[in-house]
């Protein structure tokens, strides 16, 4: 199987001289497991028609360096340390999403429990196929949500059946993705083998993939907000990020209106090829100091291109608690809403809260509509690492602070769990933030009941 893998290298030289920049561009595009080809091009020729996030350049160019100069040096001079890797997951978790879109039409007004379970089954064996034809199949250990039912039961047959086929549909646009399809459709033994890699305990050495294949299920069931999530974890440390988010809006004005909302409003505001209006797909990798976010690939017969029109993700620089919003996490079961509603008000948030589930939440801030979301769990309640570790790094790289309320880093070390979480956790956008809400947590914690 070959999968391009685009990596760029950037060579500036003479920014200024007489009044114009000389200089060029090298676009790398690596074919994994076979042999490398080179694509070089001018930068004021064709650079605007293979970068979709950049802007065109100005015909003057005695101006000073511009921003999306400065963005796109950024962007092309960053360590290939990781580069593969992150391009494999993100072109995995694209085909995720493409999947469970799928499934959203097809199945869930059939029955929406078996709808969960079979996108759940179905996005761990692509993702699983993926990572493995890319990085090599003996190296490949993913640690996964775990799903109600097992493929393998004799019971299982029907949902078996229909897992196979809906992988193997997937799998048959992978050209679209820059993939090569398998020679032959996939027959139950092997996919019930590609899923197999999905038995990851984690741990403090090696490395291993963390999947939340289908995190959000009653917003799936709803046409809501729902994410996949996927992350490389190196020796205990998150190394690479990737969150995809089918239904997210691109305009913040549309956050608080249904889904048919905004299915109607994207048909009165169709997108162009820089813009987008709903879903993406959102990464980082360690030590880049940035994120990246970019549209995803809603329609058929559509080719992925990397880069894919990203961008730089841009945290909000809001630093005033009475101007910030909260992340209002809207799940009851597992975290205290009337702790943080304490909190939140004496530390004066005066706008509406944004109520978001679960992953959304980092989702949210990297976009910019959200500056804190802040959890704290209900005792017996263990957070898991696969709703974390994608977001963490994201935010961690666009320049915000993720950590438990002691100001610790969050240890992806002990298997499935963060162990040794303290009391919770707070994400901001910024460190001035962070710090206030660490301090008003410290200063109300004693009289909580948590």
């Amino acid at each position: 199987m070959s999968l391009y893998c685009s990596i760029f290298r950037a060579n500036i030289s003479h920014i200024f001289r007489h009044g114009k920049r000389s200089g060029y561009f090298t676009l790398s595009h690596i074919e994994a497991k076979t042999s490398s080809s080179f694509l070089s091009f001018n930068h004021h020729k064709n650079l605007s028609s293979h970068i979709g996030f950049v802007s065109k350049f100005e015909q003057n160019y005695s101006s000073p360096l511009m921003e999306e100069d400065r963005q796109m040096v950024g962007l092309v001079s960053q360590s290939e340390e990781y580069s593969k890797e992150l391009d494999v997951a993100v072109r995995a978790v694209q085909m995720a999403c493409s999947l469970c879109q799928k499934v959203q039409e097809t199945l869930i007004s059939k029955d929406c429990n078996s709808s969960v379970t079979v996108a759940g089954w179905s996005v761990k064996a692509i993702v699983s196929w993926i990572l493995s034809e890319c990085l090599g199949g003996d190296n490949i250990s993913i640690l996964a949500e775990e799903e109600v039912q097992t493929l393998s039961n004799t019971n299982a047959s029907e949902l078996l059946e229909t897992v196979v086929k809906i992988v193997n549909d997937c799998l048959s646009e992978a050209p679209l993705f820059g993939a090569e399809a398998p020679k032959s459709a996939l027959g139950t033994s092997e996919v019930l083998e590609i899923i197999s890699h999905c038995n990851s305990v984690g741990g403090h050495s090696g490395r291993f993939w963390a999947l939340s294949p289908l995190d959000g299920k009653l917003g799936f069931v709803n046409g809501d907000q729902y994410a996949v999530a996927l992350s490389l974890v190196e020796d205990g440390e998150v190394v690479v990020g990737v969150l995809g988010c089918p239904n997210y809006p691109m305009r913040k004005d549309w956050l608080g209106y249904q889904q048919s909302y905004h299915r109607i409003m994207s048909k009165l505001i169709p997108p162009t090829s820089e813009t987008w209006n709903r879903g993406c797909v959102i990464y980082a990798k360690k030590d880049s100091g940035k994120a990246w976010i970019q549209p995803l690939i809603h329609h058929a017969n559509k080719k992925f291109v990397w880069p894919n029109h990203a961008k730089l993700v841009s945290l909000s620089s809001v630093d005033n608690l009475g101007l910030a919003t909260l992340c209002q996490t809207v799940e009851e079961a597992n975290s205290s809403h009337s702790f943080t509603d304490g909190l939140a008000h004496s530390v004066g948030f005066s706008n509406k809260p944004l109520g978001v589930k679960s992953i959304m939440k980092y989702v949210a801030l990297a976009c910019g509509d959200a500056e804190v979301f802040m959890k704290f769990a209900r005792t017996g309640y263990k957070e898991k690492i696969w709703d974390h570790a994608a977001g963490f790094i994201i935010i961690q790289e666009a320049g915000g602070t993720v950590t438990d309320v002691r100001g610790r880093s969050l240890d992806f070390s002990k298997g499935s769990y963060l162990r040794g979480l303290d009391r919770g956790i707070v994400a901001c956008a910024g460190s001035t933030l962070h710090e206030k809400i660490i301090d008003a947590v410290d200063a109300s914690w004693s009289s909580s009941s948590l």
